[in-house]
């Protein structure tokens, strides 16, 4: 049996036939309701991330583990893990051991044992397909009938709902840290993607802007204003060579550029409130380290450094507004590799083979949409330009898709769409709008892709 159910199959099982399914008791005869599945994680921590479950204790949001055997928590040492803490269900194909599941802060966790219900259910799960799941998913049984206008229709007004809240986020934040903290700050964010957003923008708050631009205010070589700027940035993150709890390794390239960012560090009196575990680092492309993402910082601080960031990126966008130029717009914010992070990956770590941008066409197509975008219309208004927000309003829902994440994939598969249909990038915000608002928050049938559904 274990053959044919392994850990995938169980997967399929939990994505595709459970939700909906009646009287799920779990091994303490409590019952469970999936309200929605979730999606699979692609990070530490469980398989399942933001499912949505219905107790006896009312409705649970958070992780679902998975395995053959529930003796497999224990084997894999889950107990011991922080980021196993989020886990509200334990779904295993045989329940093999009594003892309870434990999470690392203390918590017990129910375990859903499958082999009682595959035996019961040998129709459904015996054809992995989605007949099933097409008539218990509310948005899937809905678009099943639709056509692609209606539900394109659907995904530009989420789009636009999810462009909007971001817009509003910032109308709040210029007015309590100023135009020039807040586009800074949100792009910071953006530079640490979802692993690292938090730190990256808890450095932003402890490097302002006006400190970083106040530091340079004297200097005159572009050299010199680069150095201070990473070692500033870097320093102020605490990834510093001599702060790292790893031994730094010399890599014999440029390491006289480190003794400068050191030097510099040292003469700025600032001292480092952050360190390198507050860094998230595990499954992290060395090419998208936080050290390189600082690095663009610094280059796109010195290429905007005479009118400053705000008004040299505002007047960018000013110059691709006519036209519609989104890949001019992008080019504004392309951060190519050069001096000592053209040959180096981290501090001590040589680069192998090409060389990767320090930001390139596809992180800066992010930051356009969901921060730059956003931004400009929120300052377009406080600033009495309401026709440049409405402009850039106009910009966003013309602008072409950017590469598909695994949120957005996720979507499409559970929608059942192609990229055919998602082929703005309105349309994947839109996704990631209706997964945020709806799908992760269990509320199915308040959904525009799941109403009118008996």
């Amino acid at each position: 049996m274990v053959s044919i159910f392994p850990e995938s199959g169980i997967l399929k099982i939990w994505q595709d036939y459970l939700p909906g399914m009646p009287n799920l008791l779990t091994d303490d005869g409590e019952s469970v309701h999936v309200i929605y599945p979730g999606r699979i994680n692609d990070d530490l921590g469980a398989d399942i991330r933001d499912a949505v479950i219905a107790t006896s204790r009312g409705v649970l949001k958070g992780d679902v583990e998975i395995h053959v055997k529930s003796s497999n928590w224990y084997n894999h040492r889950h107990d011991q893990d922080p980021s196993y803490n989020r886990v509200i269900l334990h779904v295993v194909f045989w329940h093999d051991t009594r003892t309870p599941i434990n999470l690392q802060n203390g918590l017990k966790v129910p375990t859903l044992e499958l082999y009682k219900y595959v035996e019961s259910q040998t129709n459904h799960f015996t054809e992995f397909g989605y007949p099933y799941m097409i008539q218990t998913m509310p948005c899937r049984r809905a678009i099943y009938n639709w056509d692609d206008v209606f539900v394109g229709k659907i995904l530009d007004a989420a789009g636009q709902e999810r462009f909007w809240a971001k817009a509003d986020d910032f109308q709040n934040k210029l007015s309590l840290i100023g135009a020039g903290q807040s586009l800074y700050r949100g792009i910071m964010a953006a530079l640490g993607y979802t692993k690292n957003k938090h730190p990256m923008m808890e450095l932003a708050c402890r490097m302002s802007l006006i400190q970083l631009e106040e530091a340079v205010s004297g200097l005159t070589s572009d050299y010199e204003c680069l150095i201070q700027y990473q070692a500033l940035l870097m320093g102020m993150a605490g990834l510093l060579p001599s702060q790292r709890s790893k031994k730094y390794v010399a890599s014999r390239q440029d390491d006289a550029w480190v003794e400068k960012l050191e030097e510099a560090w040292t003469l700025s009196g600032e001292e480092a409130t952050m360190s390198d575990n507050d860094w998230h680092l595990f499954k992290v492309r060395p090419c998208n380290h936080p050290t390189r993402r600082i690095a663009a910082m610094s280059y796109m601080l010195l290429r905007y450094r005479e009118e400053g960031m705000l008004f040299g990126l505002m007047n960018r966008l000013g110059m691709s507004l006519p036209n519609s130029d989104c890949r001019g717009l992008e080019q504004s914010l392309l951060v190519a590799a050069g001096g000592y992070w053209g040959k180096n990956l981290d501090f001590g770590l040589p680069i192998r083979g090409s060389v990767p941008a320090l930001l390139g066409r596809g992180r800066t197509a992010d930051i356009v949409i969901n921060v730059l975008l956003p931004f400009a219309t929120a300052w377009g208004y406080q600033s009495s330009r309401p026709d440049f927000g409405r402009k850039i309003f106009e910009l966003y829902c013309h602008y072409p898709a950017l590469a598909t994440n695994t949120l957005e994939s996720h979507m499409m598969h559970q929608l059942g769409i192609s990229r055919y249909l998602v082929n703005s990038a309105q349309r994947q915000q839109g996704l990631i709008h209706i997964y945020n608002t709806f799908c992760s928050q269990g509320k199915c049938h308040s959904c525009p892709l799941g109403e009118d559904v008996d």
